[in-house]
């Protein structure tokens, strides 16, 4: 993640689109429904982890649109490995 925000802050100057701005504040809403979906999973509320998780997924992936649509399409990519994770801890939620 600390990957993607490095990214983020070098390509600043083609931040200044609002596809670019919208993109970025869907990266931090997926940040905090991960520390949500965390915070679930020790709870041990399974199906809100599930719903959580999809969100997060929902968010990156507005997100990568929104990063492709101002010519950031290096963030794009980048924002594959973190959907990557993301199917992974769904294996791990039981979730699919």
């Amino acid at each position: 993640m600390l990957a993607v925000f490095g990214l983020v802050l070098s390509l600043a100057p083609a931040f200044a689109a609002p596809a670019c701005l919208e993109a970025r504040a869907k990266i931090d809403e997926a940040s905090a429904l991960r520390y949500q979906a965390r915070q679930e999973a020790r709870l041990g509320n399974h199906d809100r982890v599930c719903d959580t998780l999809d969100e997060v997924g929902d968010r990156y992936n507005d997100a990568r649109d929104g990063f492709e649509d101002c010519g950031a399409g290096v963030v794009a990519i980048d924002l594959r490995t973190e959907l990557r994770n993301l199917r992974i801890a769904k294996r791990v939620n039981r979730c699919d």
